[in-house]
């Protein structure tokens, strides 16, 4: 019997995904991830300059190195790439679900996204993530940014201990959300209510702020599915902010009174 379509390409996907690894460079991404215990390192390309900065880490991870010439770099990432002499093959981490990232912390905070790509972007958002105490970063499977060197370079390290997860359908994710209790905020500059007066008497509450990409904003489903549209409270009715830093204010607007 022939199997159904949906089930071949549920497969297919499946076995990308296993298959799929991550070439990340830098000193620090590289030293971050040698010495995270839950990272599956699997090939780790450096001059020797920078195999000894990364002695310690290299040791840690019990993984053998692979020496070349600085000046032929042979690591399979972009020529352009600032590697600082270090490159490491890696499987993507694998965080699990919502509800154990998202629940259990004291006045949980969630960031979710909704179709930003740009590595950099989603990189800078994790370091702000990780620093003000956000649970978890939520973006799409498809029409998001996946761990890239580029993401991990910019998330200075964040990438390996902030939680990174991506769902299938993000209108999905934030009606789970919403089934946990928390109040999910919709940043759009065309909102009525700021941030702080939304959250007037609730900071208790747990709270997930969703984040369109830079341009286009939220999707018309996200608008509907959230429970509000916010904004951020701006000293002048011009201008605009780059995701990132919207993110990095709304979260600690959020938490602060």
């Amino acid at each position: 019997m022939k199997k159904p379509k949906w089930v071949v390409e549920k497969e297919q996907a499946r076995k990308a995904a296993a298959s799929e690894t991550v070439w990340l460079f830098g000193l620090h991404a590289v030293r971050d991830a040698l010495m995270n215990p839950k990272r599956q390192k699997l090939r780790l390309i450096v001059t020797r300059n920078a195999q000894d900065k990364l002695t310690e880490a290299i040791d840690f991870a019990e993984i053998e190195a692979e020496m070349v010439d600085p000046r032929k770099f042979t690591a399979p990432i972009d020529p352009g790439s600032v590697h600082q002499g270090a490159a490491l093959e890696v499987k993507p981490l694998d965080w699990g679900g919502l509800a154990e990232n998202c629940i259990g912390r004291e006045l949980p905070r969630v960031i979710l996204l909704d179709r930003v790509t740009d590595p950099h972007n989603v990189g800078a958002i994790l370091r702000s993530a990780e620093v003000l105490g956000a649970s978890a970063v939520i973006g799409t499977r498809h029409h998001s940014a996946p761990e890239t060197g580029a993401l991990a370079k910019t998330a200075s390290g964040a990438l390996e201990r902030q939680p990174y997860l991506r769902v299938r359908n993000l209108a999905d994710a934030i009606v789970e959300l919403q089934n946990m209790g928390f109040l999910v905020l919709g940043l759009d500059g065309e909102a009525e209510e700021t941030i702080e007066t939304a959250l007037g008497g609730k900071l208790d509450q747990p709270v997930a702020l969703v984040l369109g990409a830079e341009g286009p904003g939220l999707r018309q489903k996200t608008k509907e599915t959230v429970d509000q549209l916010v904004k951020i409270d701006a000293a002048g009715g011009f201008g605009s902010l780059n995701v990132s830093n919207a993110a990095a204010i709304a979260l600690y607007a959020s938490r602060h009174r």
